[in-house]
């Protein structure tokens, strides 16, 4: 039994206050005179300047420095949870994986019917052939609209040329024709020299004449042997949109034939079974969901005045509804707060090889933040002030009781950290109830527990 220790500490304590604080009452109850110092046996006694001290213990105490951390309530959540649905419309063939399995990248999850798809990509393929059989006619059709252009090019130099020729020969005529009728008029040439010089006239306007409507003729072949060339590049250009079009139609049919073949986009589990053999599947109808548990994230969620104590990479730990402890870093913190209650979400990433954490899971999860200096101290230490505050009394240099206000930062069974104190002070840890502020007292020290 611990009875006669408590009485006894109690009978002390009483014993104490009444020999330090009622020492005048209880001499006089036990009607004592109080014994008179050689000096005070005068006429008229003096006042007494004498205080005594009150015994208490006390010890130093050294701020350490302290591992902060914060502790958030949060749930374990699959790295990935995926619904893989179909693409097209198709019967089941395949039969159903059960969940649970789990499933490699690239296994096959569901497989359809392909019905007449396969005709379709035959004659895609075979259109794609014709039209490429169709680019190398097209393409030999341009030299030779180019080689008719040419020669459309020489036959109106040729017509210029011969119209230059008629034009000079026409000058000519002009000339003649001129000097002529001159001669004539003064009885120096005969009529018939006149009449052949206006037939040789005549005939020079007919050869020019003749000659415009070379040019015009070769002018015309020009633009149309232009049209053609324009028309043989145009069959080209046609002939490579056809064969385009036909690759195209080609890669749609093939494409269609893939998504037949449901297959998994990463490793992980089934969480539901897959697609019922004949079962008709239409596009985003689901063929099954699964989880990649490895790694798995804690997700908790901090308030805005506790986020900036964290940091990406930050050690954490974490202990789950089912007393599994699992260790961490942070790998995410939200740069936008909820709306309804101001917090950030923060996630761990947890290995988690033998897949034995799942996903949603409760979690109380604690992540290491920049420490602080603080004093481990007895939790019979702390007391309150005449207000109501909570603080330590302290021994300051006279040997005075003074009252120091603290604040708890955490509690454990080797005893109370807390902050808001200097470095190095001397803390009473018995009889700090007994002495008031400014109180004079006489400290036995200990060793600070720990």
């Amino acid at each position: 039994m611990r009875l006669m220790p408590i009485l006894t500490a109690i009978l002390v304590a009483g014993l104490l206050y009444l020999v330090v604080l009622e020492r005048d009452r209880l001499l006089a109850f036990a009607q004592v005179a109080p014994e008179a110092e050689p000096d005070e046996q005068v006429a008229v006694a003096a006042p007494d300047d004498t205080e005594q001290a009150v015994p208490v213990v006390a010890m130093t105490s050294t701020a350490q420095p302290l591992d902060q951390a914060l502790i958030l309530r949060g749930r374990t959540e699959a790295a990935r949870n995926v619904t893989i649905a179909a693409e097209t419309s198709g019967q089941v063939v395949s039969t159903p994986l059960p969940k649970g399995r789990f499933v490699e990248q690239g296994d096959i999850l569901c497989e359809l019917d392909p019905g007449t798809r396969q005709s379709s990509v035959d004659e895609a393929r075979a259109r794609l052939s014709e039209a490429r059989a169709q680019l190398p006619v097209a393409e030999a059709q341009v030299p030779a609209a180019r080689a008719t252009l040419a020669e459309a090019r020489a036959r109106l130099a040729e017509a210029q040329s011969r119209l230059l020729s008629a034009q000079a020969a026409l000058n000519e005529a002009v000339i003649n024709q001129n000097a002529a009728q001159r001669l004539s008029q003064d009885g120096f040439a005969s009529d018939t020299r006149l009449a052949n010089a206006d037939a040789a006239l005549a005939s020079a306007r007919a050869g020019v004449t003749s000659a415009e409507a070379a040019v015009e003729g070769a002018s015309a072949g020009i633009s149309a042997a232009e049209a053609g060339v324009e028309s043989a590049q145009a069959g080209v250009e046609s002939a490579r949109a056809g064969m385009q079009s036909a690759a195209a139609a080609v890669a749609s049919a093939e494409r269609e034939i893939d998504r037949l073949t449901i297959t998994a986009p990463f490793a992980g589990l089934l969480e539901t079974d897959t697609a019922e053999l004949g079962s008709l599947m239409q596009p985003g109808t689901p063929c099954a969901t699964i989880l990649q548990l490895d790694p798995i994230h804690l997700v908790g969620f901090v308030p805005e005045l506790e986020v900036d104590r964290l940091q990406l990479g930050a050690m954490a730990g974490a202990r789950l509804a089912s007393g599994r402890e699992v260790r961490g870093e942070v790998s995410f913190i939200s740069r936008s707060a909820d709306d309804t209650t101001r917090t950030f979400q923060v996630e761990v990433r947890i290995a988690n090889a033998d897949l034995q954490i799942r996903d949603g899971q409760t979690a109380e999860i604690l992540v290491a933040s920049e420490g602080t200096e603080a004093h481990l101290l007895p939790g019979s230490a702390l007391t309150l002030d005449d207000d109501g505050a909570i603080g330590i009394r302290s021994v300051d240099a006279d040997s005075r009781a003074r009252f120091l206000p603290v604040t708890v930062l955490r509690d454990t069974v080797d005893g109370i950290w807390v902050d808001g104190l200097p470095d190095s002070v001397d803390v009473i840890v018995v009889g700090q109830e007994y002495v008031a502020e400014g109180v004079l007292v006489q400290p036995t020290f200990r060793e600070a527990d720990g």
